[in-house]
């Protein structure tokens, strides 16, 4: 079986998404493709998001918010959206989940930390769920 994809999206690509994909290449390394975007993507990521995921030893300083296109939608098996609504493409036969977390811009770190922290607790049972599927 191949390896599954899974496509996090929120409105700019700057925090959130880029947060749980950074999770998710951490907690699971090699196992899943990990992909992130943005239906109107920022020009750089927060750098609070950037600060928080520091704190945890992740670096996604690299990170460049992607423009959501469709193709890289109807590549990928899960697709997790974050606040993006009807922005968002649906594609059928697809996984979809909507993860309601507080948008981390011009928040301060403490607000932030706790979108992190939730974020990893999604993404370690969203791992469980794709090694028993």
């Amino acid at each position: 079986m191949s390896k599954p994809s899974v496509l996090f999206v929120c409105v700019h690509n700057a925090g959130r998404s880029q947060m749980a994909a950074g999770w998710l290449r951490e907690l699971a390394g090699d196992a899943v493709e990990v992909r992130s975007a943005g239906s109107e993507p920022g020009d750089r990521i927060n750098p609070k998001a950037v600060e928080a995921m520091r704190e945890v030893g992740i670096d996604i300083t690299g990170a460049v918010p992607q423009l959501l296109e469709y193709e890289t939608a109807q590549v990928s098996d899960v697709i997790i959206t974050m606040g993006c609504g009807d922005a968002c493409p649906i594609f059928p036969g697809k996984r979809y989940e909507d993860w309601k977390l507080t948008d981390p811009a011009g928040r301060p770190i403490e607000v932030v930390r706790h979108v992190r922290d939730e974020i990893r607790a999604r993404v370690e049972k969203l791992i469980g769920e794709l090694q028993t599927s």
